[in-house]
């Protein structure tokens, strides 16, 4: 008889984490909080790698490159089993919303930590999303639910019922690649064809669609963690908007100025769509917000960088819900527990030239982190450590938490006062100089403030 969600409660003791860098630390904590044991691997580069020393068992699995060792699916499989961990981690980034590679880790006989192989596929598909969200309540932005079809004539006339200006993006795409807005009517098939390439080659898929471009919008995010019990709860809400080419910069949480009875509905309505389509684990809903309305852009079927603002302001330790939901446990939330105090932020540090924002390879010489009531640091460096060329830039996230917002944007800017890292470059000039700016501080931005403020500084 196969096993009940009762009885698989558990099913597994040792967590094998496929993924590197500080997200690889956070999840090994988070298993050793709950008495499991955990597996690091590693590539060539990160032989050295701080975490591969707490962890039970530390395995190399492939070259340099992360195509040969972080995105290798058999090589992971295999070190899953030769280590004997019964569930494998994916983290953010690297495979961590591959339907096949969840869909790989399920018939091994293993637990995949994150959603069904068949709901990370329904949300990975930006047009499948943008049907279930519709089905479900969810607002979107003003755009057909299908994708564009090949024929000039009726893409023409798709962008006049919308609106210029519009929005053209990949459906299968994210990290801010395949995207681009088409302002009006004599460059739209110039940018179809530019966009259709770029998703071919990124995305292995030419599928586009189309929908409103909004000026003005800020960006932000509902945060969810469902169980296989048919429970789920949002643990409110988060700003992202201060973004560099799509990438996000800063985020803080709550998102300032938002009323409690216009984001309600949106979080249940959120909800509603996780039992829907059965969702597992956790999970964030992206939204752009514009004049008092929220319209749906993506769902993120994984951990998300950000995280630790969500979970200093609503107490609860996200990587362990996660965790728990994947051995079958009960959700032991249920939406009146749920209370977000105070305010919190968390800047991305990167090793990263803070003019330019090219990548900066090479070896810490020195390192002075921050400390004291409300300050959080999330990392995986130290000084001696080398940071490789081979991966993306993050080397520590710094995340605050007070009372207010206005506190805590004095604690972070203590922090990063306190925060010296020497032998690379690093973005921390940058964050300092954002975190003294006026509209930031007064929260009158939107996602396209960031790249306005860069320019102002570089003319100046």
């Amino acid at each position: 008889m196969p096993e009940t969600l009762e009885q698989s409660a558990g099913r597994f003791d040792t967590v094998l984490i496929a993924n590197r860098g500080e997200i690889a630390v956070r999840i090994q904590r988070a298993c050793r909080e709950l008495g499991l044991k955990t597996v690091a691997i590693c590539s060539e580069a990160d032989r050295q790698a701080p975490y591969g020393k707490t962890a039970d068992s530390f395995l190399c699995i492939g070259p340099s490159t992360a195509a040969k060792s972080y995105l290798n699916q058999d090589a992971i499989l295999l070190a899953a089993r030769l280590a004997g961990a019964g569930a494998i981690h994916p983290g953010y980034g690297f495979l961590s919303e591959n339907a096949a590679f969840a869909d790989a880790v399920e018939k091994a006989g293993l637990v995949f930590i994150g959603p069904t192989a068949s709901s990370i596929a329904i949300m990975g598909d930006k047009i499948s999303a943008k049907r279930a969200m519709m089905a479900a309540g969810v607002p979107c932005v003003p755009g057909p639910d299908t994708a564009l079809p090949d024929d000039p004539a009726t893409i023409e006339r798709i962008a006049l019922e919308i609106g210029y200006p519009v929005i053209i993006k990949a459906a299968g795409g994210g990290g801010g690649r395949g995207m681009r807005v088409v302002p009006k009517a004599d460059v739209l098939h110039e940018a179809i064809a530019l966009t259709r390439e770029e998703a071919r080659k990124a995305f292995g898929s030419r599928s586009l669609y189309m929908e409103k471009f909004l000026e003005h919008p800020r960006h932000i995010e509902i945060q969810v963690i469902c169980d296989d019990h048919g429970n789920a709860v949002w643990l409110g809400h988060r700003d992202c908007s201060m973004q560099r080419r799509h990438q996000k910069v800063v985020e803080e949480a709550p998102a300032p100025g938002i009323a409690p009875d216009i984001i309600q509905p949106v979080g249940l309505a959120c909800v509603q769509a996780c039992l829907q389509i059965g969702y597992r684990g956790v999970g964030t809903f992206e939204f752009l917000y514009e004049d008092g309305a929220f319209y749906f852009i993506e769902m993120n079927t994984r951990l998300q960088v950000e995280h630790p603002v969500t979970e200093m302001t609503s107490g609860v330790d996200i990587v362990q819900a996660q965790i728990r939901a994947a051995q079958g446990h009960v959700l032991d939330l249920i939406q009146g527990d749920v209370t977000c105090e105070g305010h919190s932020f968390e800047c991305r540090i990167n090793a990263e030239d803070p003019e330019s924002f090219l990548p900066s390879a090479g070896v810490v010489t020195h390192l002075a982190l921050p400390a004291g009531p409300g300050i959080r640091v999330d990392t995986h460096i130290h000084a001696g450590y080398k940071v490789s060329p081979y991966y993306d830039s993050l080397i520590a996230k710094l995340i605050v938490h007070a009372p207010t917002r206005a506190e805590a944007m004095a604690r972070m800017r203590e922090a990063l006062a306190g925060t010296e890292v020497e032998g690379i470059s690093t973005n921390i000039p940058f964050l300092r100089a954002l975190f003294e700016d006026g509209a930031f501080a007064q929260g009158e931005t939107d996602i396209h403030y960031l790249e306005q403020w860069l320019k102002l500084r570089r003319a100046a």
